[in-house]
């Protein structure tokens, strides 16, 4: 993709968001999207079929990053500059979660939060079966995988948003430390 494109795919990426914090999901049309983000219909329609496509590869784009660099710990892009990365990759989630990237607080408070919340808990899923399930399973064997799966990546998104709704009061590390309380006992 070429620098013109990605420019275009970030101004429509930044209207939705924009327009995802002030309404819901189904009130929003795509000739709003296209006035918000100053672009032509072609232009809208030569990057995404529809506002779901938009949607997904928003979540993609958002879910995907957070996911994606708490499984490669080696990062640095400004978490790590003072102190070294943390041993436990929902810490990482979870400091990437305060950074706010694209407003990602927002869109998972927002009133089409139930949209974010399941992409981000199937972002989650693969994350958990790859540093978790596959490789940390000790106890609990007789319990179906996905049901494991799905029971640790429930209970991450469900503490994240008790988390928000609380004003983001613990420290990542605090938040963690609960988390893995509580899951460890599971592997």
């Amino acid at each position: 993709m070429d620098r013109r494109q990605q420019k275009t795919r970030a101004a429509i990426f930044a209207a939705f968001s924009t327009l995802l914090a002030e309404k819901n999901y189904n009130k929003i049309t795509v000739q709003e999207i296209i006035d918000t983000a100053n672009i032509g219909r072609t232009t809208f329609y030569a990057h995404f079929e529809t506002k779901d496509d938009l949607l997904k590869a928003l979540c993609e784009d958002l879910f995907g990053h957070i996911v994606s660099s708490a499984i490669d710990c080696t990062h640095t892009h400004g978490l790590y500059s003072e102190q070294s990365a943390p041993e436990s990759v929902f810490c990482h989630l979870l400091q990437h979660l305060q950074e706010n990237d694209k407003n990602i607080i927002g869109l998972l408070s927002s009133e089409s939060s139930e949209i974010f919340l399941r992409y981000f808990k199937d972002s989650l899923n693969g994350l958990v079966r790859s540093q978790f399930v596959n490789q940390n399973r000790k106890n609990n064997t007789d319990l179906p995988q996905d049901f494991l799966i799905n029971h640790i990546s429930g209970s991450f998104v469900e503490m994240v948003l008790w988390w928000i709704k609380g004003r983001m009061k613990q420290k990542p590390e605090e938040l963690d430390g609960y988390f893995r309380a509580v899951m460890e006992p599971i592997l």
